[in-house]
This record gives C-alpha cells, structure tokens and sequence, in this order.
C-alpha cells in the first residue's frame, strides 16, 4: 500500500489555477493518466495527466520519452512514485518549472481523449453483493445468492475490442429474447438495455504465465482505478446466460472514463476489509493482514440520466442513484488480482478487471435500472414527467466518482457517459 507523503499534502497548491477551485475533479493531489491530442487533429495520442481544466503533456515536460501508455504503467513501484513527485513538484506553486510546462499544457476543453491504455483482455467480476442479491431475487427467489459467491470472486472474460471512452455513442444491440409464455425465441432489438455502474481496475506490471501473484503483493500490480459502465442487454442476458454466462447481452459495448486515478493518489481514501462476522472469511490465499487493514476504497459514485427530450429542452441530467463502494463491493481489487493469478494465469499491463455492479443496501444506491425498477415493475418517474424502466434511444447514462475525507483534498474520477441510439 502507497505511504502518505508529499504529494498529498492537503495544503499543496499548484500554479495552474483552476487545480486550486474547491471540488475541482484534479487538484494537484490527484494527477489522474489519460491520452489525449488536440480535437480534430490527425495527431497521434500522447500521455498526458490532467490538473485543473488542463492536461500537462508528460513527453513535451521531459518527464517521459514514450507515448505507450502501457509501457509506462508497467513500470516498478518506486519508478511510477517517482514520476508522480516530479510531476507533483513541477506542477506546485513557486516551482522553476511553470514557464517551461506552461507550454505542454492543452486545455481539457481543447482535447480529445481517447481509453487511457490499450486494453488486451477485460474481466469483468461480481464483487457488488447488494446488486448481486438483488438481481438473484428476482431470477431465484428461494436462493438469491449461489453457494460459491461468498468463497470465490465470480468472474467472466469480457470484450475487449468493444469498449470505448466517455462519450460514446453505441446502436441499441440486437439478439434473441425469450418471453416466458413463447414456444419459441424470437430475434429483434434488446427492449431491456440496462447501464452497470462499475469500476475499472487497471493492472501495471504483470506477471509471468504460471507464477501466481500472491494477495500481499497484489497492489503492487495495480496500476489505478477508472470508472466502467458495462452496458448490459438483460433480456438477450436472461436467454443466453445459462450455462455459461454472459455474451452478447455484454459485448456491444463498455465505456470508460478517459482517466486513471493511480493507486498512489488514492492512498487517502482507503478503507479496512472487514466481512460480516457470520459470513465465511477469505480462504488463507485471499486474505493478508495489509488488505484486512487498508484494501477498500472509499469512493462515491453516482448515475445521472438525460433523456433525449431534457437535452433539447436544456435541461442537466438528473440523479438518479448515489452511494459508496464501501458499503457495495465484497471483493477488493488485491483479492481480484489474486484470485485471477492463482491458476497461473498472466497478467499484463493495461488488462483490466471489471468490479462487477456496485450496489449499496438502499434502493437509491442501486447501481442499475433493472435493480432500481425491481425488473422492470416499478418505473422511475423523472423529473419532467417522463418514465423509465429500462433505457431508450437517445438517452444518455453519466456516472462519476469521487473521494473526499477530513484532512485530505477532494479528488474525482472525472466521469463515464454514453448515449444509445436506435
């Protein structure tokens, strides 16, 4: 686990103005990765970090000589805190570096970002036990949760080459449904598109085929954390899922937020492991005593909706959940890591693990439609009078996190929105 140091020291300022307005996403304390090039170039992406309103091009500061984001997340430990304090130093008030940096700054609003690293596998887990209960009620009510949920981390290969970066637009998916009174499937637009409010964790170094990475060194294996809406089809999932899970209900489509915010500028915002007393407690592999002391994250995230009508109407996207991944996740990132490894299987830099739906014990911390609607029976009536149960064309999902604590600076995620179209 990343030590308090310098580089989050509430009272640091930078001399970039706006990384100074309080509840600002990127406070000097935070210094989030992402790649970007200036909008409607033909530039390629390089590696910048955003402070304020701005990005700071890392290669035109001399602070790196690549523009391969995986290159740089597969750096060691001490190599990757390292750039962070240069990086924190530079961009601090009263620094020698403000005229040379003024220089390699864009302006986010200038920007077009694109998925912070090239991603060669996703997993994606089910660490979200109120979202996993609650979706296990509707389908199997006298056994919501399966036998093996509270032992091991459920987990399934996702895709991919579908996902996208904030902002994305994406057709509504196609597949087979089943109604439950029909002979037969038929074949059509899903009528059930659902969002999953989730995080990304973001893997740095990885590890050999075959050598496990053990929970006491988990962390050092993981690069950051991003927010990931997984997109989900659940009539095509209701069908499909059995017996070996999901498919096309998940592949169209999974958006990122452009940044990662690195393990090393949550160390503030950690939280203790702890599992209820009557439950089954990791088995020895899982378990370790720095992921019992410190492996959660205290994060809060929220899920806005614009419908198509609110947009031509001017009017802002509204709430329609808020919670925290303290009270949602049963799995932390370390045991992820673990559990995905113990079989030999390699990790690599930029790979990432999907958290699976993150729920909290209220309704109005569901992490999803088909959990805030109870499948579709109670409609969420929006502010202008419109419903919905599940999302329609032209609606656009916004989700965003952030950390806050007394002593430490406010830091966000930024946030993940996408629009589906007919």
């Amino acid at each position: 686990m990343t030590a308090l140091n310098a580089t989050h020291d509430p009272k640091l300022r930078s001399w970039v103005a706006a990384a100074n307005v309080a509840g600002t996403d990127f406070p000097i304390q935070n210094l989030p990765f992402g790649r970007f090039r200036t909008a409607g170039s033909s530039e390629a992406f390089r590696i910048g970090v955003a402070i304020g309103d701005q990005i700071l091009d890392l290669r035109a500061a001399g602070l790196v000589d690549t523009d391969d984001m995986n290159m740089l997340m597969n750096a060691s430990v001490k190599d990757r805190q390292a750039l962070r304090a240069a990086i924190s130093a530079g961009l601090a008030e009263g620094s020698d570096k403000q005229a040379a940096w003024s220089k390699a700054l864009l302006a986010q609003a200038q920007a077009e970002m694109t998925v912070p690293c090239r991603i060669g596998d996703y997993t994606d887990f089910y660490t979200g036990i109120h979202h996993a209960t609650t979706i296990g009620k509707l389908f199997r009510p006298d056994q919501p949760l399966m036998p093996n949920y509270k032992w091991v981390p459920i987990g399934y290969h996702g895709r991919a080459s579908s996902i996208g970066v904030s902002g994305q637009t994406f057709k509504r998916p196609q597949g087979q449904t089943k109604a439950p009174d029909a002979v037969a499937p038929s074949f059509g637009p899903s009528k059930r598109l659902d969002y999953e409010l989730e995080l990304g964790f973001l893997v740095g170094r990885g590890n050999a085929l075959g050598e496990p990475i053990a929970i006491a060194d988990a962390e050092d294996h993981l690069f950051g954390v991003t927010l990931l809406n997984d997109w989900s089809a659940r009539d095509l999932q209701a069908w499909e899922y059995q017996p070996l899970g999901p498919f096309l209900a998940k592949n169209f489509a999974s958006t990122l937020s452009p940044w990662i915010v690195t393990t090393e500028a949550l160390a503030p915002f950690r939280a203790k492991f702890e599992r209820p007393a009557e439950d089954p407690q990791p088995l020895p592999y899982l378990d370790a005593p720095s992921n019992r002391a410190s492996g959660a994250l205290d994060i809060t995230l929220e899920v806005l909706l614009q419908t198509a009508k609110m947009r031509a109407d001017g009017v802002a996207p509204v709430r329609l959940t808020l919670g925290n991944t303290t009270e949602a996740a049963y799995w932390t990132a370390a045991q992820l890591i673990t559990h995905h490894t113990v079989n030999g299987c390699n990790l690599q830099p930029g790979d990432l693990l999907g958290s699976g739906t993150l729920s909290g014990p209220q309704p109005d911390q569901a992490g999803s439609l088909m959990e805030l609607t109870l499948g579709g029976k109670q409609p969420v009536t929006l502010p202008n009078g419109e419903k919905r149960t599940f999302l329609e064309d032209g609606d656009t999902l916004v989700m965003r996190g952030w950390c806050e604590r007394d002593g430490a600076v406010r830091i966000g995620l930024g946030e993940v929105a996408g629009t589906v179209v007919a």
